[in-house]
């Protein structure tokens, strides 16, 4: 405050005509009144500050209702005006009260986002895995389709809540990715008893059920979990974000965390009218929650185009559970139509979901082959010694989801595909799948290509590798429950030669009786296919059998597998016709090359 002026103009006058006085010190009670004074006035201007304060947070904080259908009025200012994130209200959650390790299907709820224009095509991708009369879980459209008629094959469909009260900007999206993104809030709605688990996919998505279970329960469901995985695109995560889940992969969100959503998610939708679909929302209100990630390797978005052969014969080290997009990929397999290649891939699936698409490698030293094996899918016969790391690496057989094909559009390893027709493997695709007790038999066909002329003539004028080999049959036994939690790795062993000896002979004294695995390879005439694996049939066929124990003699193989390999030996099989496809010991003189068996722990 300004002191008035005349007061200071007379003060100054009367000191001039009168004798400075001495200087008088203030008694203690006028510092007390001082003292008292000063305090009173900070304590004042501090009343003033909270009180703006609280004033300003009142106008800029919405209070959620405790109900989790209230939906918060929604402003119509601009988005510079919107309200930031706000906590949850004091509420109890009501997770289930379980550990890790006993979730079943019964505790999974499925949310599959698609649209009516669609879903009858696309219906029949769900029923290639969905479960009638066991799973749970809605197929959530835009709109009731125009043959909206009950399917007992295919989960019930539902349509969603009118998304119109919210807004949309984004110039290249379209807004149906707020429908989506609510998936997760509306199937909690519903209030189905005993959930652990929403599991939110696509209608063009392929689900390992068997081994969503698996994975699901290396998890606490009494946690906020949320579990996927990035694109493949490196673009795709550049431009939505490197830590958030893709949804036609899949994702698995617990029940506490669907809780925490369906109270929050439409205010948090409101602050995000930039974003561009359903998964980039979702991971916006996920994050304000705080929960991170947990990134599965079995979860696959699939954002390419074209020959998948590289990604699917190259399957990391772990439980597959889901690929997407399989419309926009070739067929899987050569000769058939994309649905039914899709029928083929779904039924290796269910026969062995656990081994389905893992990966061995195994190694022919004595004619320079290398074996690698994607269980459901495919055998490849490498005309020279092609060493781990080269083959854990997925061969580019296919291009980016935007059509671009540099390497660096992808974020995982990849290889360029061989241009010498003289190093391109050969081909083994499946052909027919089917069990024998608890053993999975798979036939695996010689695939035909243009380029085999040009093979025999320019690569191998005296001896064509496998040339007289039609069929791989491979007889794999089934894996523990828990087999990807504890692989042992290449890097625990000091060489190859230290992993598996496949050896042509050894005393019989270090031989067991117990048969592990069995690989036949067929000769002369290419066999009918459509023949079930355990049937009977004149066959000329090349049988070698491994058996767990200590080796001994000349090696002349090993293999390798991320899983736990003792040592084996091998028994001598030989050629004769027989009338069994499953027959263990052959006579007459053996010319053909070999494969392995894979070493599945109990």
């Amino acid at each position: 405050m300004k002191t008035p002026t005349k007061s200071l103009s007379s003060s100054s006058s009367a000191s001039s005509n009168h004798i400075r006085a001495p200087r008088r010190y203030p008694s203690a009670s006028s510092s007390v009144i001082a003292a008292l004074s000063l305090l009173l006035a900070t304590s004042a201007w501090l009343s003033l500050i909270s009180s703006s304060s609280h004033h300003h947070h009142h106008h800029h904080f919405l209070h959620l209702s405790d109900d989790p259908n209230t939906t918060p009025p929604l402003s119509s200012s601009s988005s510079s005006l919107l309200s930031p994130p706000s906590l949850l209200p004091h509420r109890t959650l009501n997770p289930p009260s379980t550990a890790p390790g006993d979730t079943s299907l019964d505790h999974i709820v499925f949310g599959i986002a698609g649209s009516a224009h669609l879903w009858r095509r696309r219906r029949e991708f769900v029923r290639l895995w969905w479960r009638p009369n066991h799973a749970r879980g809605h197929v959530w459209l835009d709109e009731s389709p125009p043959d909206d008629e009950t399917d007992p094959s295919l989960p019930p469909i539902r349509v969603s809540e009118d998304i119109s009260r919210f807004r949309y900007t984004n110039p290249t999206g379209h807004p149906s990715g707020l429908r989506i993104s609510r998936i997760v809030s509306e199937s909690f709605r519903l209030g189905l008893p005993n959930v652990r688990w929403f599991f939110l996919c696509d209608d063009d998505t392929i689900v390992n059920v068997e081994n969503l279970i698996g994975v699901l329960n290396k998890y606490d469901p009494s946690e906020m979990v949320y579990i996927g995985t990035p694109s493949e695109s490196h673009s795709a995560n550049t431009y939505f974000s490197h830590s958030m889940a893709f949804g036609g992969g899949g994702i698995a969100i617990s029940y506490p965390l669907a809780e925490a959503l369906s109270v929050i998610q439409d205010d948090c939708l409101e602050r995000y009218p930039k974003l561009y679909g359903s998964d980039d929302r979702l991971h916006a209100c996920i994050s304000e929650l705080g929960v991170p990630l947990s990134r599965e390797l079995g979860f696959h978005q699939w954002d390419i185009r074209g020959n998948a052969h590289g990604l699917l014969a190259a399957h990391p080290v772990a439980p597959f559970v889901s690929i997407h997009h399989v419309e926009a990929v070739d067929p899987i397999y050569p000769g058939l139509r994309s649905l039914n290649g899709l029928k083929l891939f779904a039924r290796a699936m269910h026969v062995e979901p656990r081994s389905f698409l893992q990966r061995s490698i195994c190694y022919d030293r004595t004619r320079r082959l290398t074996f690698a094996v994607s269980l459901g899918y495919v055998v490849q016969v490498y005309p020279n010694i092609v060493l781990p790391r080269e083959l854990e690496w997925s061969e580019q057989t296919f291009v980016a989801w935007n059509r671009l094909s540099n390497r660096n559009e992808f974020d995982f390893d990849t290889r360029d595909a061989h241009r010498s027709v003289c190093k391109k493997p050969i081909l083994f695709f499946l052909k027919d799948v089917g069990k024998d007790g608890n053993a999975t038999i798979g036939l695996y066909g010689r695939a035909k290509v243009r380029d085999d002329l040009k093979r025999k003539v320019f690569c191998f004028p005296r001896s064509l590798p496998l040339r007289e080999v039609h069929m791989i049959r491979v007889v794999v036994n089934p894996l523990s429950e828990k087999w990807h939690l504890n692989p042992i790795h290449i890097t625990r062993m000091q060489s190859i030669d230290e992993l598996c000896f496949m050896v042509g002979g050894g005393s019989k004294e270090n031989n067991v009786a117990k048969q592990v695995e069995k690989i036949n390879f067929t000769f002369g005439e290419t066999p009918n296919y459509a023949r079930s694996p355990g049937s009977k049939g004149a066959m000329k066929t090349y049988n070698m059998s491994l058996s767990g124990g200590t080796d001994t003699g000349e090696s002349a193989g090993s293999f390798l597998f991320g899983l736990n390999i003792p040592r084996f030996s091998i028994e001598e099989s030989r050629f004769e016709n027989t009338e069994s496809s499953n027959a263990d010991h052959l006579d007459g003189e053996s010319t053909g090359s070999f494969l392995f068996g894979l070493n599945f722990p109990k």
